[in-house]
């Protein structure tokens, strides 16, 4: 059965109510057979782009403490060693998903944990793959402390296109490996800081599946 995000059903019912109104008038008001069944269908696709942007397929977790799941479905651009300069201050093995306006948008938690860190800052809307998006689009950080792999950052990042990121993520909360954290309105991309030698299934360019996909190991 297909289902909804939560953070989808005013915007769905908005969209349903327009695309409703759209075809009434253009039945009473547009006199050319042609020019009403364009209208029409372009109406109905707006719809099912809207209703398939927050669908929110059920996801089955194999939960596994040694385990990190992609927390969100969409392509791996980024696999690096970098400077982490907001909470650990220091190097960190980052693994950038960038997912496309026809990904589900549902962020995933990636392991088991406690929320030790959950920060909201605005920012730019620089486009998702681009460099900078990281550190100075609008972003929410959340660090999860794990048995296994210690202290783990995650990080939503808004788009061009996405003006408000959902977190679920609060301090002292304990969250369970593959459980809805939260959502992305409109294109994005999440970004999942690593001890170093942290052991990777991926590779730049894999598509993944967001809370059921292992993309790295202990």
């Amino acid at each position: 059965m297909l289902s909804f995000h939560r953070e989808g059903y005013k915007i769905i019912i908005l969209t349903f109510l327009v695309v409703l109104i759209g075809i009434l008038f253009s039945e009473k008001f547009i006199e050319l057979f042609w020019l009403l069944k364009l209208v029409q269908s372009l109406l109905l696709l707006f719809l099912i782009i809207v209703l398939q942007f927050f669908r929110n397929p059920k996801r089955i977790t194999d939960i596994n403490d040694r385990h990190i799941v992609a927390p969100v479905d969409g392509k791996v651009v980024v696999i690096e060693e970098v400077e982490e300069p907001e909470y650990f201050k220091g190097k960190r093995l980052q693994v950038s998903i960038f997912m496309s306006p026809i990904n589900v948008h549902v962020t995933r938690y990636a392991l088991n944990g406690i929320i030790k860190y959950s920060r909201y800052h605005p920012g730019k809307y620089l486009v998702a793959w681009h460099p900078k998006a990281s550190t100075e689009n609008e972003r929410t950080t959340i660090v999860i402390d794990n048995l296994i792999f210690g202290e783990v950052l995650y990080r939503q990042i808004a788009g061009a296109l996405a003006k408000r990121i959902i977190n679920y993520a609060k301090e002292g909360k304990k969250v369970i490996q593959g459980a809805d954290a939260g959502f992305i309105k409109f294109g994005s991309r999440v970004d999942i800081f690593l001890p170093l030698g942290t052991k990777l299934n991926v590779n730049i360019g894999d598509k993944v599946k967001g809370g059921v996909q292992v993309i790295a190991e202990k």
